[in-house]
């Protein structure tokens, strides 16, 4: 073993559940309890506090998965057209 060479460690994240995916699940969970999806996810995004996200149907767990920097970079994007 060469004691020399930096080992290179990478968390890998789980990416079986695409962003998409989770917000529109999360949207859903929040509609189902009663609440505004898109006020409710905007609180979460600009306040970080997972309480603005029901955890019905684990959306809470969900949203967590993402960070919200990914996720507002994400929704400017397509906002603007430039889809990933």
């Amino acid at each position: 073993m060469d004691f020399d060479k930096t080992m290179n460690f990478k968390v890998e994240r789980e990416e079986n559940i695409k962003t998409h995916e989770i917000l529109k699940k999360v949207y859903t969970s929040l509609a189902e309890k009663g609440y505004n999806p898109v006020n409710q996810i905007v609180g979460y995004i600009l306040s970080g506090d997972p309480t603005y996200i029901t955890s019905h149907n684990n959306a809470r767990g969900l949203i967590r998965k993402i960070e919200r920097d990914e996720l507002l970079e994400k929704m400017v994007k397509n906002y603007i057209g430039l889809e990933e």
